[in-house]
């Protein structure tokens, strides 16, 4: 499928709204089972989440982004990957099924085994879907992730809500994970037209794994140290204090979740089809930071100041104590563009050896930060995000000075306009949560008010990527 401005778009657009009635659908499900079910049960599956989500880096190996980025990556590439994967999950499920009980007993929770087992096999079903998500990828056909998608995240948001109401507890989370992926997979094998054919190279397995292997490198190191909080969190503290520190993962999650991998889903195929043209890549860079960073930072600043009315409403009160973690995660998150757009810039132009050490010095510099800081509660473990996000801003920006010509301060300077007025705008909103007035009355007026400011700052500072989608949006929606 040839690359162009309005295939590009369509693209971004169709795996936005994928991702967004995703989120939305578990966003909906997750305040339900909040009320549900107890902190302790979430922390529960938090802790055996950590261990699933090390494992499922294995099931892409590096293979799926190797297969992205290759220019000419025909079906024998597709097949050799996709039997690669099979075998790798088997191994992979079968070493979960023999630790798990050494995993209960290392956190003192006997249930932990057979639920364990169970949620594992999400590994096995994910090696099957993986290999689809590759090629949708690959030809730009997001579309087909829409419908799959949200039918997996309705049908099982019904399932996992049953069973809480009749009392399932933990047992309900991990149905709605297991029903959720099965019916995603089903139907993207059903609508996406790839079938594996009985081939396989090791020639071309070598030449992909050569690539793919220091992005496994990479993934495992930052998903190992991204969930590494949690684990210590579930064992020096307790699963209430995990909980709490997920759920105030949970909102500005879901809505950077959202942007950001419709971005990093449609960047890396584009970026890689002009990978020999880096002022093009550059310019798609520079684009993606500006206007990504420009929407995300007024959503993120106004959560953090609406964030004890929004957990008081859909939470409850029995919630409260995630509001701080919440604000510090907004403050993470807003600054996700640039780690997206700068890692997608290197992996295009081929450098997974420079994605690798990237890594690699991050991971170093922030096992430091988190073994120095574990003592002291977990409060201070989760400020340190701040400390080790602003650091690995500059850390995944320093290759691109070389690369692209395109450095931090520059990239900075790019964002700081967007970053600044969002900021005003979170801090005007915030004293409105001194009006004694009803909650939800609160919230909205928040919001509009929010939307005002924001807009109208946009337009009299001129902020070139409010310009930017303006023209856009006119041009793609209302020119004849």
């Amino acid at each position: 499928m040839p690359i162009t401005k309005q295939n590009v778009f369509s693209n971004l657009i169709w795996r936005f709204l994928e991702r967004t009635g995703a989120q939305i659908v578990q966003f909906v499900v997750a305040i339900v089972l909040a009320r549900l079910l107890t902190p302790e049960d979430y922390g529960t599956i938090a802790l055996i989440t950590v261990f699933i989500t090390i494992m499922n880096v294995f099931v892409d190996s590096g293979l799926g982004s190797a297969l992205v980025q290759k220019k000419d990556a025909d079906n024998i590439d597709f097949s050799t990957v996709f039997y690669t994967n099979i075998v790798f999950c088997l191994v992979l499920y079968a070493l979960m099924f023999v630790v798990s009980p050494y995993i209960a007993r290392f956190y003192k929770n006997a249930e932990l085994t057979a639920v364990i087992r169970v949620l594992s096999i999400t590994i096995l079903i994910s090696g099957v879907k993986n290999i689809q998500q590759s090629y949708v990828s690959k030809t730009l056909q997001f579309r087909k992730f829409f419908f799959a998608t949200l039918t997996g995240t309705v049908t099982a948001a019904v399932v996992g809500i049953w069973l809480a109401y009749n009392g399932a507890g933990v047992w309900a989370l991990v149905a709605q994970q297991l029903i959720n992926l099965t019916i995603d997979t089903i139907l993207l094998w059903i609508t996406v037209r790839w079938y594996p054919s009985f081939v396989f190279s090791f020639e071309r397995l070598k030449a992909l794994f050569s690539y793919g292997w220091k992005l496994l490198a990479s993934a495992l190191l930052d998903t190992t140290y991204n969930n590494l909080r949690q684990l210590i969190i579930g064992k020096k503290y307790s699963s209430q204090d995990l909980a709490f520190y997920n759920k105030g993962n949970l909102f500005p999650q879901a809505i950077v979740g959202n942007i950001n991998n419709a971005i990093d889903s449609v960047l890396l195929p584009v970026m890689s089809e002009s990978q020999d043209d880096k002022e093009r890549v550059k310019q798609m860079t520079r684009r993606a930071i500006k206007t990504s960073t420009y929407c995300i930072a007024p959503l993120m600043m106004g959560l953090a100041a609406c964030a004890p009315v929004i957990v008081h409403l859909l939470l409850t009160d029995k919630w409260l104590s995630c509001v701080l973690y919440l604000r510090i995660f907004c403050i993470t998150y807003m600054f996700f563009p640039i780690h997206t757009a700068n890692l997608n810039a290197i992996k295009a132009m081929g450098r997974s050896d420079l994605f690798l050490k990237l890594e690699i010095v991050k991971k170093i510099m922030g096992l430091t930060v988190l073994f120095s800081t574990m003592w002291f509660g977990v409060m201070v473990m989760a400020y340190s995000l701040l400390l080790t996000s602003f650091l690995g801003q500059i850390i995944n920006s320093f290759p691109n000075k070389k690369l692209l010509n395109y450095g931090y301060l520059e990239q900075l300077k790019d964002i700081l306009p967007g970053i600044a007025l969002a900021v005003c705008m979170g801090v005007l909103i915030s004293f409105i949560n001194l009006l004694p007035i009803a909650s939800l009355v609160k919230w909205l007026v928040q919001i509009v008010c929010g939307i005002v400011v924001y807009m109208l700052g946009s337009a009299l500072f001129r902020l070139e990527s409010f310009a930017y989608l303006k023209s856009f949006v006119t041009e793609k929606f209302f020119s004849k």
